[in-house]
């Protein structure tokens, strides 16, 4: 991997190489480095979580969320949908569809996303909480981190469509171990052993 991801537990991450970037910041439990750019998925707690943001955010911090989010954000806050794209200097923001087509969880038209974000020359796709939708078969990226706990977002198997679609150099599951009704360290192993790419199970960062 040309960036480094860390993996902050759920589907929290922090991904850096020159520029500092999270995606859905949540139970941060360190003093961690000041963001360039903050992406929200959607608004769900366990995503938007404007303590943890604070915690990050500086004066000049870009901001990412669909348009009814913005109203709970402050400073620099861009707002996407699906299908848009943001180019923040060197690096662009991709904002995709994300959703359920078999649970009530994340409707279509919520305006929930996913995000590819291009940065030194490799594309990493967050899936936002979704299962496999068949907007997937167009979207490519180098590195996939994509839900696997079950209950609101894709299950191990359906996360292997995922990848089956997506095609990455490599995969993270997220979306485990955090609560109590998803699927735990189980998941994450079951999908490594069902995935045609593969598989790296990040530790979460103590």
């Amino acid at each position: 991997m040309k960036n480094k991801i860390t993996w902050l537990g759920h589907s929290s991450f922090r991904i850096s190489n020159g520029k500092t970037i999270y995606i859905d910041p949540w139970r941060l439990k360190k003093s961690e480095p000041k963001a360039d750019i903050i992406l929200i998925t959607h608004d769900h707690f366990d995503h938007l979580s404007v303590p943890d943001i604070d915690k990050i955010k500086k004066k000049d911090s870009i901001l990412v969320a669909k348009p009814s989010i913005k109203p709970q954000l402050s400073g620099d806050v861009r707002t996407v949908k699906p299908g848009d794209k943001l180019q923040l200097g060197n690096i662009t923001i991709q904002a995709v569809y994300a959703y359920n087509p078999s649970k009530p969880f994340h409707p279509k038209d919520s305006g929930n996303v996913g995000y590819i974000i291009t940065m030194n020359g490799e594309s990493i796709y967050h899936t936002g909480d979704t299962e496999f939708i068949e907007e997937m078969k167009s979207l490519k990226a180098d590195i996939l981190l994509v839900p696997v706990g079950g209950k609101y977002t894709a299950d191990a198997g359906n996360a292997v469509k995922i990848v089956q679609a997506v095609n990455p150099k490599i995969a993270i599951p997220m979306h485990w171990g955090t609560l109590d009704d998803v699927g735990g360290k189980e998941a994450a192993e079951e999908f490594k052993k069902l995935s045609t790419s593969p598989v790296e199970i990040l530790p979460q960062e103590e």
